[in-house]
């Protein structure tokens, strides 16, 4: 074997071969008759001495052989165990000496005073680590069950073997009584000592039982050896010095096998009087803890039913097997006798006992249940699988369960699947209690019969039914709803603006701090807003007034943001929103959109205040958090800290969002500023157009250019696209640059509105000198979508004079596609006032050809890609013919859009188009030099008539 296997083996696995070992040999030599008497009597000697060195020596050492040192009862155990192995060792040893064989109170000698001692011993041993009772009724119960037991194995010992060598013998009575004082002894030894081997103290069991062990094999060898000797065998017939050498081998072997932990004690079937026995043993239980801090045993009874299955057998055995001629028929007759009134008197003992003890249990029971239903908390009784078995009125009553419907069911039904885990450990941990007398405790929310979760506290514990084992757990839950609801209170008031209902800085500072630390990248953005001229309110109005703005203005910026986003009042008039959008350029955008929305909600209407309207503009700062770049240092810095990256704390993120509303209301207000130097340089200039379309609107820097729609088979002009333009200190802006902040920011609708009347009243005057021309106007899906749509376009037209059926509007397939309800109802209402319908930049991919059958169109318009493939792309020129037929069949006017080339015009005639607009046939022109074009057109029509001329541009 390896060293390594030989480290591995515990250190009690050697002694225990050994003696195994040494047994074996024993056994053997003594069957085969090695040696002689001599031999059996000096291994019975040598194996006691060695036992009681073992012993003796163990007892004495604080640390133990086997690494595992007993505590002061158990040291006190073995030094007991080490005087009776001393003792038997003395007593063979004078037996060796003097060659005798058997031992018999008819022949006593020296070494039988030393056995008989060995055996008291021995006994002591298992005594002395027990709480002994001090009350006489245990001592009487006690004294009662041993008599009892030893009786029943006397009455069958005699039966079984002993009845017949007495009439063989021919022995009298008390001769034979005294032959037969060493087997009495061992059993009355045998028999008492057992509720002491029972009560041992877990760990110490194993020891117990030992020596236990020790003391029947040793008794059971003197049967066998009177029995032996009785019948006339010799020594060598006498294999009882086997069970002599086994016990003093287990004692030997006692200080070797250490403590262990056990299980509890098994469940006797006497009803031990709990109370009695704690009152008397107390003291000395208090005693002996104190003085070792080592748990002690107690007595506990052997039973009554081995008792009294005993003693009936023995007595059944003997009414059939003895005879009434022999002299000692009359004490077995009296033991027997004795053995069954004393057996009835401690029945009926018992069953006194155990009336009263149930009688007590039923009184806690009413008493607990008494207790359970006059307080408010539930309490539950459920088995050990969590099943509910009670339910107390004040659990029926908080939870508004009926009993039917918590009886019987499984606790986990009722409690949050969020919390059932941890309510299932605590579960786990209170089963896992071997003592029993843990109570643990757990918050978990409660399903009431309602379906609301309701916050409660539990505590969990044992709960020891009517037989007195804990086989059932009690579950005491306490509703914490009012406590919750405070709390909740208490934080909204802590958190809270009390005149707005917003949260205050203080929440916002710590929202924004939580959102950082749960975003490490940091994209989150927070946007100030402070109401411009909000003191002459309070200074011209009170502070009443005051009040009532800011309630409003809050109201207004709650109901603009995501749910996600937190709105809070910051201090006086000024207001926080804490934004959370993913890293993209898509996202900042939409903040950036947000931004206006908010200026725009709380500008655009006018503040009630009793019978007054207070107008009021704002000013919005906004700051981004997360990876940012230094802007280059102006003082002449090389530019290296611009790619250094950075992350701002939630202090410096707000005190930017602060610096960037203050820096808005310092250029004048009603705008939006950006404390972000870093920001992409589209969403900048997109910031930019937005802030200077409304300065623009109001300063009249927008313009109307009409680009000519020619018929293409006569050159006619037959309409005109109005279309806007933006002169920004003198320069033009692109359309495809302003358009989309105009439509973010809400500025679009107003502006639409401008063109709409602006070119309805130019055209207007057109049609009134004769001329049919139409008018197009696009709009976009917001412009549809705002309130008062069709009033506003039926409201241009009467107030221009414009006929209905000379206006056309254009809308991109995703207007009616993407939403066919709202905005195609709208549409079909201004059709029904006679205004036509186009699709803008038709073939994009948003509406099939099966859609014009089912939208309300009157033109659709070719997208400029497709006019652009004509003559060089087969597959867009099988298109465009594709639409044009497509537009003719279902009675449509087909518009080509971006006509440039000479080609594709003539291409789109051989088609079939009819109309079309291009840079080629005319470019977009102010008003002016468009009535002169469409008055030289109209006039060379009317002097040729239907023969075609060249195109007006």
């Amino acid at each position: 074997m390896s060293g390594d296997n030989a480290r591995r083996l515990p250190p009690r696995a050697l002694p225990v071969a050994m003696a195994a070992v040494v047994g074996i040999l024993y056994a053997t030599g003594s069957l085969l008759g090695w040696g002689g008497t001599a031999f059996i009597a000096w291994a019975e000697a040598g194996a006691a001495g060695a036992a009681a060195i073992s012993l003796l020596l163990s007892s004495r050492r604080p640390d133990g052989p086997a690494d595992t040192a007993p505590g002061g009862l158990w040291r006190a155990s073995w030094r007991w165990y080490g005087i009776a192995a001393a003792s038997w060792f003395v007593g063979a040893v004078g037996g060796a000496l003097t060659d005798g064989y058997g031992r018999s109170a008819m022949s006593l000698s020296v070494p039988d005073l030393f056995y008989l001692f060995a055996l008291a011993a021995l006994v002591v041993g298992l005594v002395a680590p027990i709480r002994v009772p001090r009350d006489a009724g245990t001592w009487l119960r006690y004294a009662a069950d041993t008599y009892v037991c030893a009786c029943a194995l006397f009455v069958l010992g005699w039966v079984a073997l002993f009845g017949t060598l007495y009439h063989e013998t021919g022995e009298t009575p008390t001769e034979f009584a005294l032959e037969l004082l060493y087997p009495l002894i061992g059993v009355v030894f045998v028999c008492g000592a057992l509720p002491f081997v029972l009560g041992a103290a877990r760990g110490h069991r194993r020891l117990a039982w030992m020596g236990y062990g020790a003391l029947t094999a040793i008794a059971a060898a003197d049967i066998v050896s009177t029995f032996v000797r009785l019948d006339g065998g010799g020594a060598g017939d006498d294999p009882s010095d086997i069970l002599r050498l086994a016990g003093l081998l287990l004692l030997l072997l006692v200080p070797w096998t250490g403590t262990a932990a056990e299980p509890g004690p098994p469940v006797d079937d006497i009803p031990e009087d709990v109370a009695e026995d704690a009152a008397a043993t107390g003291e000395a239980g208090q005693d002996a803890a104190g003085r070792t801090g080592e748990e002690c045993g107690r007595m506990i009874g052997p039973g009554i039913a081995p008792a009294a299955i005993a003693a009936a057998a023995a007595l059944f055995i003997a009414g059939h097997s003895l005879t009434g001629r022999n002299g000692l028929e009359p004490g077995i007759s009296i033991a027997a006798g004795t053995a069954a009134l004393v057996l009835i008197a401690r029945l009926a003992g018992l069953l006194r006992e155990n009336d009263e003890l149930r009688r007590a249990v039923d009184t806690g029971e009413e008493h607990f249940r008494a207790l359970s239903e006059s307080i408010n908390d539930a309490v539950l009784i459920c088995d050990l699988d969590a099943t509910v078995q009670y339910a107390s009125a004040g659990a029926l009553r908080t939870y508004h369960y009926e009993p039917e419907e918590l009886l019987g069911r499984p606790l986990h039904g009722i409690v949050h699947p969020e919390d059932l885990p941890r309510v299932q450990q605590v579960f786990f941990d209170v089963l896992d209690d071997e003592e029993g007398d843990e109570a643990l405790r757990v918050s978990c929310r409660v399903r009431a019969a309602d379906g609301t979760w309701l916050p409660t506290e539990s505590t969990i514990s044992r709960y020891s039914g009517s037989d007195g084992a804990p086989s059932r757990l009690l579950v005491t839950t306490r509703d914490l709803s009012e406590q919750a609801a405070l709390q909740r209170q208490v934080a909204h008031l802590t958190f809270h603006d009390g005149l707005t209902g917003l949260p205050n800085r203080s929440y916002l500072e710590e929202r924004t701090r939580e959102v950082l630390s749960r975003q490490p990248s940091g994209e989150i953005a927070v946007v100030f807003v402070d109401l411009d001229g909000f003191t002459a309110v309070n200074d011209s109005d009170g502070h009443a007034a005051g009040d009532q703005v800011l309630a409003q203005a809050a109201r207004r910026l709650r109901a603009n943001v995501l749910s996600d986003d937190t709105v809070a009042r910051w201090g006086g008039d000024e207001f926080a929103v804490l934004v959370q959008l993913p890293p993209d350029e898509s996202e900042t955008r939409a903040t950036v959109e947000l931004a206006g929305r908010l200026l725009r909600v709380l500008s655009a209407d006018p503040y009630q205040v009793g019978n007054k309207h207070i107008v009021l503009t704002a000013s919005v700062g906004i700051a981004f958090a997360g990876d940012e770049e230094r802007p280059a240092d102006a003082a002449g810095g090389d530019g290296a800290e611009n790619g250094r990256r950075l992350r701002r704390t939630a202090a410096d993120l707000l005190r930017n969002g602060d610096l960037a509303m203050a820096r808005a209301k310092e250029l004048g207000g009603g705008r939006v500023e950006v404390y972000a130097p870093h920001m992409h340089a589209d969403v900048v200039r997109r910031l930019e157009l937005g802030s200077d379309l409304q300065q623009a609107l109001a300063e009249e820097e927008f313009a109307i250019e009409f680009q000519p729609v020619v018929d293409l088979a006569t050159s006619r002009v037959t309409g005109v696209e109005a279309l806007l333009r933006w002169w920004r200190a003198g320069e033009a802006v692109p359309p495809e640059e302003f358009i989309g902040p105009a439509e973010e920011s809400g500025l679009m609708i107003p502006l639409g509105d401008w063109v709409l009347r602006e070119a309805c009243r130019e055209v207007a005057r057109w049609r009134g000198d004769a001329w049919d021309v139409g008018l197009s106007v696009n709009f976009t899906a917001r412009q549809i979508a705002a309130p008062g749509f069709v009033e506003s376009v039926a409201a241009a037209l009467a107030e221009t004079a414009l006929p209905p059926q000379a206006l056309t509007l254009e809308v991109r397939e995703e207007v009616l596609v993407e939403d066919a309800g709202q905005n195609v109802e709208r549409l079909s209402e201004l059709r029904e006032l006679g205004v036509r319908l186009a699709i803008d930049d038709f073939g994009t991919g948003y509406a099939s050809l099966a859609y014009l059958g089912q939208l309300p169109v009157d033109i659709i318009k070719i997208d400029p890609s497709f006019v652009a493939g004509l003559g060089s792309d087969e597959t867009l020129t099988l298109l465009t013919r594709t639409i044009v037929r497509l537009g003719s069949d279902l009675g449509l006017t087909v518009v080509a859009e971006g006509i440039e080339r000479p080609e594709q015009l003539e291409l789109l005639r051989e088609m079939g188009c009819p109309r079309g607009q291009g840079f080629l046939v005319a470019r977009p022109m102010a008003a002016e030099r468009v009535e002169s074009l469409v008055r030289t057109n109209l006039e060379a029509h009317a002097q040729s008539g239907d023969v075609p001329l060249p195109l007006p541009g």
